[in-house]
């Protein structure tokens, strides 16, 4: 008996069949199949192999640019261009600070200065222990309680270094 999970592509896309056994290269060209005749289909299926595997391999590239046809200098434009897409694997919790104009009258850079320094990274970093990963974000769309920040998906507003602090320690123990 044949073991498979049969996967949807987003709206409109196709239906992918994958054995639990598959290969990244594989799962990639699956996706690829399932978007071949869709227009611009390389940010739909970048989306998706970051939803998969938690972020886009550089090892992919090439599959993606032979399979799309496109060359890898596009692909890897894209995939540098939009801050949405990794190139490896983020910590265990994620903290995106944001720094925006509106909050930046309130004291985000000073926050993501303590953040960096508590954490011992720079933005766009994960600690070596890969328990946080510290992202800049540029509006969460939560401008009157600025500064703002979010921690595992989780909006966070009228973030202090304090408060910051407390929420680290909730979510990694720091």
């Amino acid at each position: 008996m044949l073991d498979f999970r049969v996967d949807r592509c987003g709206s409109g896309g196709g239906i992918v069949v994958v054995s639990p056994g598959t290969s990244v290269t594989d799962r990639v060209r699956a996706l690829v199949a399932a978007h071949r005749g869709d227009r611009g289909a390389l940010m739909p299926i970048l989306h998706r192999i970051q939803a998969e595997f938690g972020y886009v391999d550089p090892g992919v590239v090439p599959v993606l640019a032979a399979e799309l046809n496109i060359s890898r200098a596009d692909v890897h434009g894209v995939i540098t261009f939009y801050t949405d897409f990794r190139s490896e694997p983020a910590g265990a919790t994620v903290l995106k600070l944001c720094r925006a104009e509106a909050c930046q009258s309130v004291g985000a850079e000073q926050l993501i200065a303590h953040a960096e320094q508590v954490l011992g990274i720079k933005v766009g970093q994960t600690t070596p222990d890969r328990s946080v990963t510290l992202e800049q974000v540029f509006c969460l769309g939560n401008c009157a309680l600025g500064p703002a920040g979010q921690i595992n998906e989780q909006v966070r507003g009228r973030l202090t270094r304090a408060r910051l602090d407390a929420l680290l320690t909730e979510a990694v123990g720091r």
